[in-house]
């Protein structure tokens, strides 16, 4: 175990391999650790080899040593300033004639019922 590493602590490493779920990165010749695919950068990675190859130099982050196992939790989008969210404007209400066109083909069953029992009533008076 290396007593120079600390939790939190922010330092350069080399990428010295991938896989599906995230990169190995070497801290110095000894210690090496894992960047998860989720920590590779802000927002969705659907393929890791978009965004890191090896021998890519990549500051990292140290989010957690396992002293047991001696594994190393590393992330490089801890060390990248999140990208500012786009305020989302409220959505804008139909005006009242295209809400009124829009449920047109629509009738609730009170103001069927009155039609049914119109229609009956005529039946009735035609089979009489």
């Amino acid at each position: 175990m290396s007593d120079k590493f600390q939790e939190g602590q922010v330092l350069e490493g080399k990428v010295t391999g991938i896989q599906p779920y995230g990169a190995f990165v070497a801290l110095d010749e000894k210690v090496q650790g894992l960047v998860h695919i989720s920590e590779v950068t802000h927002g969705y990675v659907k393929d890791i080899n978009e965004h890191l190859t090896e021998g890519d130099e990549v500051q990292v982050k140290i989010l957690n040593i396992d002293e047991q196992s001696n594994k190393y939790s590393l992330s490089i989008r801890a060390t990248q300033e999140a990208p500012k969210q786009e305020q989302r404007r409220p959505r804008k209400q139909a005006p009242k004639q295209q809400q009124e066109e829009a449920s047109a083909g629509f009738n609730t069953l009170k103001d069927k019922l009155e039609d049914w029992i119109k229609q009956s009533d005529d039946r009735e008076k035609f089979r009489k």
